[in-house]
């Protein structure tokens, strides 16, 4: 129905997952290497021919019972749709790495100037309620940092648009306290305890939460945590 498309970066396993959807969905286009995550989107939508696409994250491992099939209706395609996914290291299950169903004119045109790209699109959003895929993000000590820091950030600096404030205090607690026992959990647990203190402070300061779409930066963060 619509065309999909596999963003990667650095991801240690984004190879290994790409051959797992090329496999399965044969037609899968993908964009690898763009810098800056608003960038890569868009060069994602220019890829497409349809109204609306699928992207799908370098780290993202598809559940078997998820097709790609889901049909928009008319009125709705001028919304973000995000469908749910798993994190491997303390078993959240929201939008947090997610595949995602973009209008592709509005992606083109999104404003980059946003911190947090799906909301740089549209401001109508529907969540989807089908588990979709695991966020395989713990692949290294960084990687699983950077995942950590930028989505904690995120969360405490509220710039997502319709967060709700329970449940995402709920998941800045689970993200600092649970999955140290699980691959590079530590890690994880450390990058969101330094993003929820980042994304408090800098709470009203768009350059300084702009930082986190910036890989070598968030580098040198990671580089002055000692764990």
């Amino acid at each position: 129905m619509y065309d999909i498309v596999f963003i990667s970066y650095q991801e240690p396993n984004a190879d290994d997952n790409w051959k797992a959807l090329k496999t399965r969905f044969p037609m899968t286009k993908r964009v690898h290497g763009v810098k800056g995550i608003h960038q890569a989107h868009i060069a994602a939508a220019k890829k497409c021919f349809t109204k609306m696409f699928w992207i799908v994250d370098g780290d993202a491992v598809i559940m078997d019972d998820f097709n790609f099939d889901y049909e928009v209706p008319n009125n709705q395609q001028d919304h973000v749709h995000v469908w749910r996914s798993k994190n491997p290291v303390n078993d959240l299950v929201y939008g947090y790495g997610g595949i995602k169903l973009f209008p592709r004119r509005m992606t083109i045109n999104m404003d980059t100037s946003k911190p947090d790209m799906t909301t740089s699109i549209t401001d109508k959003f529907k969540p989807m309620p089908q588990l979709a895929n695991i966020t395989a993000f713990n692949t290294g000590p960084f990687e699983t940092w950077k995942s950590a820091f930028r989505e904690c950030c995120k969360l405490s600096s509220k710039i997502i648009d319709r967060q709700k404030n329970e449940e995402t205090e709920d998941r800045l607690r689970i993200w600092q306290t649970v999955g140290a026992d699980r691959p590079f959990g530590e890690y994880a647990i450390q990058g969101a305890i330094r993003g929820t203190k980042y994304g408090e402070k800098y709470a009203q300061s768009p350059d300084d939460l702009r930082k986190i779409n910036d890989f070598k930066w968030l580098q040198e963060q990671f580089d002055d945590t000692n764990i």
